[in-house]
């Protein structure tokens, strides 16, 4: 059994293989969707097939619509050449229930890949089709939080947002350089509304996203290159509006056993791909169940009925309210603080991290203890039931391949609104930092991660993060097993406001973080012991 638009005739064929069908004509969806699209999507990876295109899917199962979505590559070209265009962007979605149970779906509701790439007249030449159509109404992105940056650590402009700054808007090399031509060619072509939409999990998406793009304009005005018509256009959300959104679902790497299970049932071609640049992909995509997505209600020129298969739509206030629930509270901080000591402790999947006393005392800690205290409540999700949810049913979920390594990633560039918000909280509201355990010990823990060797003493992979080589030079000197080691290497660290948001040395959690660290040098086992010791 092959995946293509071809196959889908085969119904008996994929009923044998548990595999569900689109329930629309998918060729007609396509069709209509590429002669006169509503909605492009840019970001090719696993949470757009496993959420985004899955979402576009309902409507068209449901009748609410007749079209799907475009989708555009502005990373790596290549996934569209090895993962899409061989199976006529069709992708199979597994959902990784509870219980070890599968449920398979082919989504079928993409109708067109697209490679933004400058170099290429072609695919410019549609990209130009898209945006200057007049009843395209969003634009939505999973980038990841990188792709919205225009600046290195440092503050200097990053070396191909400078040029595209200065050569304009022709040939493009920066993502947010590349939207913000297309969208002076919509500007040009009558100044057609349109909603901007982020889906990554990211604080204050939207506001990060105008940002970005608006800087770019405004260097383009600035530089002759432009009208000034363009970035006032580009500041009038009738317009053209940047909606905060939220985003929360569990998307991990194409799972080896789900490969496995697909290719036992007759499916071909479900082998991993990995690309020149890195991208680890699949023919399928495997995630959990549970998702949230709540966006901002502000679509200038209207959008598809998200609305009608689960999306949440509301004012900004109350995004942001869900936003700060999850990411700086019931999700997120739990994440990263099991991420980095699971890590040490030789762990390579969550769910097993979630059989351990010591990693399940520190997460309920943190949240139920340490994070709820000073939680958002945004009023239309519990923060209890939603935490109850992550520690009682996603976390432990034993058939999420969901590795601690990919969440440390970036660790960073987390930790300033994973917990430095909560630390802000408790001294806008004047609560004894003292109190707090399980914050220090997850900083702590990330410190001590980043010495590269386990809790064994084995050497380990420290995941990329753009500080990376940067804060290991600075804790140069400390040995993982010889506490005397230790001179306050960590300290300017601790001060550096713009990784934690605050700065830790003008606060007692400096003191208590050194004090941690230096408990988990002592030799093989010091960081179990730690945990233990103030966990009891």
């Amino acid at each position: 059994m092959k995946l293509c638009r071809a196959s889908l005739s085969d119904k008996a064929g994929w009923a044998a293989a548990h595999v569900t069908l689109p329930q629309y004509d998918v060729a007609a969806a396509a069709e209509k969707t590429k002669k006169a699209p509503t909605w492009i999507h840019f970001g090719t990876g696993n949470i757009f097939r496993a959420y985004i295109a899955s979402l576009a899917q309902r409507m068209l199962n449901e009748g609410l619509t007749d079209k799907g979505l475009l989708m555009a590559n502005t990373n790596d070209p290549a996934i569209l050449d090895i993962a899409y265009a061989p199976f006529d962007n069709l992708c199979i979605a597994v959902t990784l229930n509870p219980d070890a149970t599968t449920d398979r779906e082919i989504i079928g509701s993409i109708a067109e890949g697209l490679k933004a790439d400058s170099a290429d007249e072609a695919a410019m030449a549609r990209f130009r089709e898209i945006f200057t159509d007049p009843g395209l109404q969003m634009l939505s992105f999973t980038i990841t939080e990188k792709g919205y940056k225009l600046h290195n650590p440092d503050g200097t402009l990053l070396p191909a947002v400078e040029a595209d700054m200065k050569e304009g808007p022709h040939n493009t090399k920066n993502a947010m350089a590349s939207l913000a031509k297309f969208l002076y060619w919509r500007y040009r072509a009558g100044g057609y509304p349109l909603a901007v939409c982020s889906f990554d999990n990211c604080s204050h998406n939207g506001q990060t996203f105008h940002q970005s793009v608006s800087t770019i304009a405004k260097a383009w005005v600035e530089n002759g290159l432009v009208e000034s018509g363009f970035a006032l256009w580009l500041d009038d959300p009738s317009k053209v509006s940047f909606p905060w959104s939220m985003i929360d679902k569990i998307v991990p790497r194409p799972s080896k056993v789900v490969e496995e299970s697909l290719t036992a049932d007759g499916i071909e071609g479900m082998e991993a791909i990995v690309t020149k640049k890195g991208g680890y992909t699949a023919a399928f995509v495997n995630a959990e169940r549970p998702e949230y997505l709540v966006i901002e209600d502000q679509f200038p020129n209207g959008r598809p009925p998200l609305d009608k298969v689960g999306v949440i739509f509301c004012d900004r206030e109350t995004v942001n309210k869900v936003e700060r629930m999850k990411v700086t509270t019931c999700l997120n901080p739990l994440h990263t603080a099991m991420s980095v000591n699971g890590c040490l402790l030789g762990y390579t999947k969550i769910a097993d991290e979630m059989k351990d006393a010591d990693i399940v005392a520190l997460v309920k800690r943190l949240g139920y203890v340490e994070g709820l205290p000073v939680v958002t409540n945004p009023g239309i999700v519990s923060p209890k039931a939603f935490l109850d949810e992550v520690v009682e049913k996603r976390l432990p979920n034993v058939f999420m391949p969901d590795d601690p390594r990919r969440i440390a990633t970036d660790t960073s560039q987390k930790v300033g609104v994973r917990f430095g918000e909560t630390i802000k909280s408790y001294l806008a509201e004047g609560r004894d930092l003292n109190a707090l355990v399980s914050l220090p010990l997850a900083l702590a823990g990330w410190l001590r991660y980043l010495l590269a060797v386990n809790d064994a003493g084995e050497a380990m992979e420290v995941s990329d993060d753009p500080l990376k080589e940067t804060l290991q030079a600075q804790l140069r000197g400390i040995v993982w097993n010889d506490p005397a080691s230790y001179h306050g290497q960590l300290r300017p660290i601790l001060a550096n406001a713009s990784i934690f948001g605050v700065d830790l040395t003008a606060t007692p959690l400096s003191d208590k973080i050194e004090k941690l660290f230096v408990e988990e040098l002592s030799g093989p086992g010091a960081v179990r012991a730690t945990l233990q010791k103030y966990l009891a």
